[in-house]
């Protein structure tokens, strides 16, 4: 099911799950010091299982360091609705052995979401040995 503009409220919260494939590169710098980057593919599903961002494309890149296990990451992503508006963040989190956390910031859109200001938080675990990663995130948003 497709949103339209006229649909799709003011403000609001857009609760989504995001699985990914993981495509990065770690590089061990120090002893327990490790440093990295890479990009993630996935698709969202709207919490509501209908609505923004459901069964749409999802794509980001990321870097990150860790040291003994705990450490900071940043990135860029582009989260889309089937029908090909986008919505794009700019994100910041931390790194822990349970997972990662973090906010994201939404930077702007095409199409419906033109215009779109907000942010909110993601939490993300990994879910497979083979780049599985499984997100859930929120983005608290207006539009103009």
């Amino acid at each position: 099911i497709q949103t339209t503009a006229a649909e799709l409220p003011k403000s609001g919260s857009i609760k989504f799950q995001t699985g990914w494939k993981d495509t990065g590169q770690v590089l061990t710098v120090a002893d327990k010091h490790l440093q990295g980057h890479g990009s993630v593919i996935g698709v969202t599903t709207n919490d509501r299982g209908a609505g923004p961002l459901h069964k749409g494309p999802a794509e980001c890149f990321y870097s990150f360091f860790v040291i003994e296990g705990h450490g900071k990451n940043k990135g860029y992503c582009a989260f889309g609705d089937v029908d090909g508006d986008r919505i794009f963040t700019d994100w910041t989190g931390t790194v822990t052995p349970d997972g990662n956390s973090g906010s994201n910031v939404i930077t702007g859109g095409t199409g419906k979401y033109a215009g779109i200001r907000g942010d909110g938080p993601w939490k993300c675990k990994d879910i497979g040995q083979n780049g599985a990663v499984s997100c859930e995130q929120i983005l608290n948003y207006q539009l103009p």
